[in-house]
């Protein structure tokens, strides 16, 4: 993989991430832009103990734009974008919009000076990670080289920010689809890089340090080996890597893809658990677009091990989930779910999995 780092007309870093036999990436960034302010800041919540991120800043980002004035896409004559190559194939820039930036300033030290809810800047790094130049595209029709390339710019960008001072967690994702929240249609995802560890990752450090104490093993990996046993729930398998709806799943598509030996973070994986996964990955995306015979709406994750404790508790795995319940009709979350965290589905994880493996 070839590694080219640039700078943006305001300062912001582009790195591309280029399979062998890619040109230089030489083109500048012509655009007058103006410096870029985050003004984020983070408050914990004094009844759960939560960081909650506030970023007002981004109420004037790019919104629903049209497809020829796409900031994701290459730059053309006449119509400048984020990226001033007039081609590339995986690129990563930061966010002119983050929620965390590593210049982030805020008020503090706590809420009114009560002493009660304590404030800090929200510091950080957010980043957009564009996975092919071709606008109409998706994830599910790039090539298995291509995924690839993709998961290296993942682990690539783990490592780096890993490395950022007051970096706790690194958090690569996808959004897709008007129903999840996307505002740019350009196949794209984004990383986020907290100054925290994020209350989903504590809860499951805390499951996994209670289950070993008592059994010895890790918990994902005795659930990993249950669902290769059972297979009821298994939506597709390599080599190195399961995908399976999970036992108590929560969304009414939902599918977790978990390597078989345990690693803390992407940037741990082989060259061969990279190229199973891309695999295994890619048949899982094309079951769920089969699934409603159309592009399915998803949020896709990774789930990493914070970056200075507990690795040794954490399992890395992908976790891939919709809000649509049927062709026409989205799941919301509403007083259960909303109010109290606790999930109603409206279909068994079995049926879930059965619906995904009946896809042609």
């Amino acid at each position: 993989m070839l590694r080219t780092v640039r700078r943006l007309a305001d300062g912001r870093e582009i790195v591309y991430y280029d399979e062998p036999g890619a040109p230089p990436r030489t083109a500048e960034d012509t655009r007058d832009l103006p410096p870029v302010t985050a003004r984020s800041e983070i408050r914990r919540d004094p009844l759960t103990g939560e960081w909650v991120a506030m970023a007002a800043h981004r109420q004037t980002r790019t919104y629903k734009p049209p497809a020829d004035l796409c900031p994701l896409c290459p730059t053309r004559p006449g119509k400048p974008s984020e990226i001033p190559e007039p081609d590339y194939q995986v690129v990563v820039f930061e966010n002119r919009f983050p929620s965390f930036a590593e210049d982030a300033a805020g008020p503090g030290p706590t809420v009114d000076g009560s002493g009660l809810v304590p404030v800090e800047p929200g510091r950080g790094r957010c980043e957009v990670v564009c996975f092919t130049s071709e606008h109409d595209r998706s994830f599910a029709e790039l090539s298995p080289r291509r995924v690839r390339t993709v998961l290296a710019a993942w682990a690539d960008r783990t490592a780096e920010l890993s490395r950022l001072a007051g970096v706790e967690q690194v958090f690569p994702f996808e959004n897709r689809g008007e129903e999840i929240g996307v505002t740019l249609h350009h196949p794209h995802g984004q990383i986020y890089a907290y100054p925290f560890v994020t209350p989903r990752t504590e809860r499951m450090i805390e499951v996994a340090r209670a289950y070993r104490a008592e059994h010895g093993r890790h918990v994902l990996g005795d659930v990993l080996a249950a669902e290769r046993a059972s297979g009821e729930r298994v939506v597709a398998a390599g080599e190195c890597w399961t995908a399976f709806v999970p036992p108590a799943a929560r969304w009414p598509v939902q599918v977790q893809l978990v390597p078989h030996r345990r690693v803390a973070d992407l940037a741990e994986l082989t060259e061969w658990e990279r190229a199973d996964f891309a695999e295994v990955y890619l048949e899982v995306l094309r079951r769920c677009d089969a699934l409603y015979d159309r592009p399915l709406p998803y949020v896709a994750g990774w789930h990493q091990a914070p970056v200075r404790r507990d690795r040794d508790l954490c399992w890395l795995h992908l976790e891939l989930f919709s809000v649509l319940r049927a062709p026409d009709k989205l799941k919301y979350l509403a007083g259960s779910e909303s109010g109290m965290a606790v999930w109603v589905n409206d279909a068994t994880p079995e049926q879930i999995a059965r619906r995904l493996r009946d896809t042609r």
